[in-house]
């Protein structure tokens, strides 16, 4: 009993020795965290990070691109996984990595070196690049205003691994694919029209793959994505080989060395008990989603949050709403965006409001800047006023021209609900500037989401229970 007691723990030991660990956040300023429900729950969200890393001769064999090797990591899958505060539900939100975001200020935790925060747009998947995951967790919570709790970061060699030990993950095809167009581009993926359980490479095949599905964009890839998420999960719950002490102790190995994770999990322990709080959740009522997006005026091949969905998406999040619009047992308390502060006294800001409300030849709102600036002084900020100026949109929006108004631009924000992506550098106006949208026609402050409400159908929502979800395939990918 004491030899295999002691073997147990030495094995114990090993495994959590297999995990590696970085930082949690690298950012100079948290999200808030959220505010309990009625029952005195908090849910939990969990950054899954996809590196691109060639670093190691495992992962150059199967990502290819010598090029790359020694260059900086890219963040090219990022998910954002949130279990809701009663465990009723998961909600898995992500953003396609030709995203274009703003960096904070990062340092990185093992050199010291500072990687100041952007003055322009950059592509989100260079955050990891700027000091490690803990710098995408720091630029997920700036932009979303989401507190996020723990990370996991995984490799090409973890994604193989992981596939070959669960066994393989169905995944399913409307016809026959192979992805790799005339200039020999593409994951290679070869798959013939129907269902497959793809394991190894073509696991990761499967997940690289752009060319051959649907549209051959970043957003199509996104959604295989989902769709191999929702296999897997369901696969590891029904497979009854997992219950094999072989075929548990494999997985185990193959899953500790694949991963990189905040200290908040580093060991087993504290993996196994996220996998016990996740495994609560009913796979109908895991919902997938897409940040739903827009092309980008500058470059069209790149993509940038789209206003009031995305908008939408992440206060369903922050609020610890269901996005299947399914209730969520205790109704949660409103879960605040960060508390937002400004060096500068309210009664000193200065803030220009303008009447957007008539966004595509819809009916202006008459005083509608006005009633907005009442609401404003009644805050305390005694210098907002009304800007003539008439700039119609569809979502409300406070712009800031220079880096030294951000924080002002974010407090405006914050005092009348507006969510952190509504906070934008525009080089269009001189000061801290509210443009009152279509999306906001009456009220002091900024609608709500309410319980009840869905992820919108630009997110393309996926339920976990969805067993005949198929990828459309691209023209010309055929065979």
């Amino acid at each position: 009993m004491l030899g295999a007691a002691s073997a147990g723990y030495l094995y114990y030991r090993h495994l959590n020795d297999n995990i590696k660990k970085d930082d949690l956040s690298l950012g100079e300023h948290r999200a808030a965290k959220p505010t309990p429900n009625a029952a005195g729950q908090t849910p939990l969200n969990v950054l899954v990070i996809g590196s691109d890393s060639r670093n190691t001769a495992e992962n150059l064999r199967l990502g290819g691109h010598k090029a790359s090797v020694g260059a900086k990591p890219l963040a090219d899958v990022q998910m954002l996984v949130h279990l809701s505060a009663d465990r009723s539900n998961i909600s898995v939100v992500s953003m396609p990595r030709d995203t274009m975001v703003e960096f904070p200020k990062c340092v990185d935790p093992d050199d010291d070196e500072a990687y100041p925060a952007s003055t322009k747009l950059m592509m989100t998947n260079l955050s990891l690049g700027r000091g490690g995951p803990g710098c995408t967790v720091a630029t997920w919570e700036r932009l979303t205003g989401i507190r996020i709790d723990h990370f996991v970061q995984v490799d090409f060699a973890g994604v193989v691994s992981m596939a070959d030990a669960i066994g393989g993950v169905p995944v399913c095809v409307k016809d026959n694919v192979h992805s790799r167009n005339y200039k020999g581009e593409g994951s290679g993926l070869r798959l013939a029209k129907g269902t497959h359980a793809v394991k190894g490479e073509q696991a990761l095949q499967w997940l690289r793959t752009r060319y051959g599905f649907e549209d051959g964009t970043d957003l199509a890839r996104t959604h295989a994505q989902h769709m191999y998420m929702n296999s897997m999960v369901r696969e590891l719950r029904k497979n009854a080989t997992l219950t094999n002490p072989n075929k548990l102790r494999r997985l185990a190995e193959t899953a500790t060395e694949a991963l990189t994770v905040d200290p908040g999990l580093g060991s087993v322990g504290e993996l196994y008990g996220l996998m016990q709080e996740m495994q609560k959740v009913p796979t109908e009522r895991i919902t997938m989603t897409t940040m739903p997006t827009e092309p980008w005026s500058q470059d069209r091949n790149r993509v940038v949050p789209k206003s009031g969905d995305a908008d939408k998406l992440f206060a369903m999040v922050r609020d610890d709403l269901s996005l299947d619009g399914k209730s969520s047992g205790p109704t949660p308390s409103a879960a605040g965006t960060a508390p937002v502060t400004s060096s500068t006294p309210t009664d000193q800001i200065t803030v220009l409001v303008r009447n957007g409300t008539g966004a595509d030849g819809g009916t202006t709102v008459p005083r509608r800047a006005t009633d907005v600036v009442a609401a404003l002084r009644d805050k305390g900020f005694d210098r907002a006023a009304v800007d003539a100026e008439y700039t119609p949109r569809q979502t409300s929006v406070v712009q800031f021209p220079s880096a030294d108004l951000a924080d002002e631009a974010r407090f405006v924000a914050a005092a009348l609900g507006l969510p952190p992506t509504s906070v934008q550098r525009s080089t269009d106006v001189s000061g801290v500037t509210l443009v009152v949208g279509a999306d906001w026609r009456s009220g002091a402050l900024y609608p709500a989401v309410r319980e009840g409400d869905k992820a919108p159908l630009s997110a393309r929502p996926l339920s976990g229970g969805d067993t005949d979800a198929c990828m459309d395939i691209q023209e010309g990918f055929t065979w």
